[in-house]
């Protein structure tokens, strides 16, 4: 997963299509262990964009979308954060709630 600068999330977002930014920070043990899954995700779902970025280098997008914990996942669609996902729950959750608007 390609580490994303506010530029490429701002570019991929208004591209239109559903597109996925993960946001962690590396001292968390509970993003670790989303990293994986996310991982897993991007294997299983090659044509969705996804980007990942240490939210502590983002202050800004923190504040724009209130983010209150981390790991984060931020899901865009058409152009706008549809959704914003903290309980990561499990592989098979996060397939399907990425893949619901891409197929």
């Amino acid at each position: 997963m390609e580490e994303w600068s506010t530029e490429q999330w701002e570019t991929a977002k208004q591209s239109g299509e559903r597109t996925a930014f993960y946001l962690y920070t590396p001292m968390c043990g509970t993003c670790a262990v989303a990293s994986k899954m996310m991982s897993v995700i991007e294997q299983l779902l090659p044509q969705l964009q996804i980007g990942k970025a240490n939210i502590n280098f983002l202050e800004h997008i923190a504040y724009e979308h209130q983010i209150e914990s981390v790991p984060c996942l931020l899901i865009s669609d058409g152009g706008k954060v549809t959704e914003k996902i903290y309980a990561f729950q499990s592989v098979p959750f996060l397939y399907e709630l990425l893949k619901k608007s891409i197929d």
